[in-house]
């Protein structure tokens, strides 16, 4: 069963991408050129061509650049806006979402800014069976410490998600684009406010947040295997994105070129 797609996506761009300097000494990250165009333009052009035109932003870094190439570009989007995060250089990305958590009152999509994806691919995410919270996953052989790793119960429901789970424990790895539907956008708006009420929690990231609910059984998954997408973080990841989202770029699923991948067939789950 599928629902009505949502009208609304949230990118989180606030951060400079200090990994990638010196590319990113005077440009935040998501404005890095991927084969001639920003980060943050193939996104915003993918989300448009699958139906999704009411975009919020979250800038920080040199965010009048950000929205320089907003108001030039999507001129004629008036629901595509950029909101200022100022505790971007002394929190991570869960201070982001609290900043714009106004705008989830209905379905969306929250996306990581350095997470690059085909149009079909943000279709594949929206035609998922109805769940509260879904999570895009892909799957590789073996995985890096920097990879966000899930672990899928034997139905695919998610676990836990997390860069501290073991091998045994790593199915899957989160790509940084998930879809909120009804009692899910609640769920995650409430956790949001709450977290931000201890001090502690600024520096944590918002796939806490998704870890706990997964715990509640509230968080599915959804198979992006084969679908062209990249997360940039290294210089390296810039090189591959170009390739990948070149003209001539091949479709192949994940980042890692030169990694294989497992199909789902033979992924071993728990029992």
């Amino acid at each position: 069963m599928t629902n009505p797609r949502p009208t609304k996506a949230i990118i989180l761009s606030a951060g400079q991408g200090r990994r990638l300097l010196p590319l990113t000494e005077d440009t935040p990250k998501c404005l890095l050129s991927v084969a001639d165009k920003p980060v943050i333009a193939w996104q915003i052009d993918a989300l448009i061509k699958a139906g999704i035109d009411s975009i919020t932003i979250v800038g920080g870094f040199q965010i009048g650049k950000v929205e320089a190439l907003v108001a030039q570009r999507y001129a004629a989007y008036p629901e595509i806006c950029v909101r200022f995060n100022p505790f971007y250089e002394v929190a991570d990305n869960l201070a982001s979402c609290w900043i714009v958590r106004d705008r989830m009152e209905s379905d969306f999509v929250l996306i990581n800014g350095d997470t690059l994806f085909e149009t079909t691919l943000v279709s594949q995410v929206l035609q998922s069976d109805y769940a509260p919270i879904t999570l895009s996953v892909d799957y590789k052989e073996t995985f890096d410490e920097d990879d966000m790793k899930v672990e899928l119960g034997t139905d695919k429901w998610v676990r836990h998600v997390s860069k501290l789970l073991t091998p045994q424990q790593s199915h899957a790895e989160s790509i940084g684009f998930i879809y909120f539907r009804k009692e899910g956008t609640q769920l995650f708006r409430n956790a949001v406010e709450q977290a931000l009420r201890d001090p502690n929690k600024l520096k944590s990231w918002y796939l806490t947040i998704i870890d706990q609910l997964a715990g509640q059984h509230q968080v599915n998954s959804r198979s992006v295997q084969g679908f062209k997408w990249c997360e940039i973080d290294f210089i390296e990841d810039l090189q591959r994105a170009k390739q990948l989202f070149s003209s001539s770029g091949c479709l192949c699923n994940g980042y890692q070129q030169d990694k294989s991948s497992t199909h789902e067939s033979i992924i071993s789950l728990p029992m």
